[in-house]
C-alpha cells in the first residue's frame, strides 16, 4: 500500500471517528491493547465514534495480527474482527524517539487502554502514576486476568483461564460430567465491555472534576459478574451451584432442553424453555403438540412436578419435534407464545438476511483480503451513526497521525524509520 493510499484510508477513518453524529466524536484513545480483551474494549469505543489510535510494534505489529492466520503474511481473521474502525501507527516503545512520540500522543488523548501481561506496563514506565503526570485528564484503563493486588495478580490469563477462575466451567456441562469450557469468550470480550462501561463513567465524571482516573477490570471478576444467577442457586441450595446441562440452574422448570428436529445434523435442534412462574407456557405447548390429554396429569401440573419428571417431559416433546425442522419448531412454538429458538450455527447467523439488514453482520472491504464479513456494532443509538470500516494495515496511519496530528515533517518521519523508532 502506498503512502497516499494509507493517508486516504486514515483520512476516511478520521472522518468516521469525528462525525458530528457519533456519540464519542472528538474523544481520542491511545490503544495499547492486544489479542481480545483489550481490543474488544477499544473497538467498542471506535464504534461509538472515538478516534482510536492503535500503537503497534514496527515490523510485526500486535501479536493478534499473526496469530491463527489462515494466510501467510496476511492479518488473521481474529485481528480483523477485533480492530475495525481503528487507526494503526507503529512505535518502538523502547526507543527514546518512539517514547517521545507516545508521550505526545498521550498529551492529546482522553483515554489510554492497555492489557499487557502483569508488570509489563510498569517496566515500560507507563504506569498510571507516570501517565497522569503527562496528562492529568486522561482516563487510564487496564484489563488484567486477575486483581493485581490479589494472590494471582502476577499470573497470566487467557479467556479459558479466566472462565475457570470465575466459575464458568464449574457450572457448564452435564451433571455427571467434567467441567466444560463454554463456546463463547465471555471472559475476554466480557471484560472488554465491562471496561467500556467504566471508561464512559469516568469520562462523564471528568466533566465535573476536570481530571481523569484509573479504570481497572479483572477478567475473573467479569466472569463472576456474569454468573449472578448461579449465586442465587448457591444461596437456595446452600451448596456450590451445580452443573445442570441444559436444565435451569435456578429453581426447577421443564421443558428446558434442546430437542432433536428433522434433518439429523449436528445443530438440528430447537431449545424450548418454559417459565417456572406458572403453567401458561406448558399449557400452550401441549396445545401445539396436540397433547391436551396431559393437562390434568399430576406429573406435570406444576413447574416443580415437571422438573421432577423432566426426562418424561423431554421424551414427549422430542417425539413431536422429530417430525419438523428446527425453524418450523421455532415458528410453531414462537407464534403460540412459547419461548423457543432453533440452534443456529455460526454460518447460518452470518448468512441471515435480517441480521445483515440490521447490521449485526456487515461486509467491509479490507485492503488485502477484499470483502470480509464481520460482526458489527450491536448497540443501536438513534443519534449516533458510525459506519463500520475494515481494520487497518500495520502502520497505515503513521503519516496522518504523526504528521497531521503531531506536526512532524516527512523528513523527520523518514529519519525515525531509519533509526527504528517507528
Amino acid at each position: 500500500m502506498t503512502i497516499q493510499m494509507r493517508a486516504e484510508q486514515a483520512e476516511s477513518g478520521a472522518r468516521l471517528a469525528t462525525s458530528p453524529q457519533a456519540a464519542l466524536a472528538g474523544i481520542r484513545v491511545v490503544d495499547l491493547t492486544q489479542f481480545e480483551a483489550g481490543p474488544s474494549c477499544t473497538q467498542t469505543l471506535a464504534w461509538l465514534g472515538a478516534d482510536v489510535i492503535k500503537i503497534e510494534a514496527p515490523g510485526r505489529g500486535e501479536q493478534g495480527r499473526g496469530a491463527t492466520s489462515n494466510k501467510a503474511g496476511e492479518d488473521a481473521n481474529f485481528f480483523l474482527l477485533l480492530n475495525a474502525n481503528k487507526r494503526s501507527v507503529t512505535i518502538n516503545l523502547k526507543h527514546p524517539k518512539g517514547r517521545a512520540l507516545l508521550t505526545d500522543l498521550i498529551k492529546k488523548a482522553d483515554i489510554l487502554v492497555e492489557n499487557f501481561a502483569p508488570g509489563t506496563i510498569e517496566r515500560l514506565g507507563l504506569a498510571y502514576e507516570d501517565v497522569r503526570k503527562i496528562n492529568p485528564r486522561i482516563v487510564y484503563a487496564q484489563i488484567k486476568g486477575f486483581a493485581p493486588e490479589g494472590p494471582y495478580g502476577n499470573y497470566l490469563a487467557f479467556d479459558a483461564i479466566a472462565q475457570a477462575a470465575g466459575g464458568s466451567l464449574s457450572i457448564t456441562g452435564e451433571p455427571d460430567g467434567r467441567p466444560i469450557k463454554p463456546g463463547l469468550n465471555v471472559a475476554d470480550s466480557g471484560a472488554g465491555l465491562h471496561c467500556v462501561i467504566g471508561i464512559l463513567a469516568a469520562l462523564y465524571q471528568r466533566q465535573t472534576t476536570g481530571v481523569g482516573q484509573r479504570v481497572e477490570v479483572a477478567m475473573q471478576d467479569a466472569v463472576i459478574n456474569f454468573g449472578r444467577i448461579a449465586y442465587a442457586a448457591q444461596a437456595a441450595l446452600n451448596a456450590p451451584a451445580p452443573r445442570t446441562g441444559n436444565q435451569s440452574i435456578l429453581a426447577g422448570t421443564s421443558p428446558s432442553e434442546v430437542y432433536p428436529c428433522k434433518g439429523g445434523g449436528p445443530n438440528d435442534y430447537c431449545y424450548v424453555y418454559t417459565t417456572r412462574a406458572g403453567n401458561h407456557h406448558w399449557e400452550r405447548l401441549l396445545g401445539v403438540i396436540g397433547r391436551e390429554d396431559l393437562l390434568a396429569d399430576p406429573r406435570f401440573t406444576t413447574p416443580k412436578a415437571r422438573q421432577e419428571n423432566y426426562k418424561t417431559v423431554d421424551a414427549i416433546i422430542a417425539e413431536w419435534t422429530r417430525h419438523y425442522d428446527k425453524r418450523q419448531v421455532m415458528k410453531l412454538f414462537g407464534e403460540a407464545g412459547i419461548p423457543a429458538s432453533a440452534v443456529f450455527d455460526t454460518m447460518e447467523l452470518t448468512l441471515d438476511p435480517d441480521l445483515r439488514k440490521r447490521g449485526t453482520f456487515v461486509s467491509v472491504n479490507h485492503p488485502t483480503r477484499g470483502d470480509v464479513v464481520i460482526p458489527g456494532f450491536v448497540i443501536k443509538l438513534s443519534d449516533s451513526h458510525v459506519p463500520v470500516v475494515a481494520s487497518p494495515l500495520l502502520g497505515a496511519d503513521n503519516e496522518r497521525v504523526f504528521g497531521g496530528l503531531l506536526g512532524l515533517a516527512a523528513e523527520e518521519l523518514e529519519a525515525m524509520r531509519r533509526e527504528g523508532a517507528i
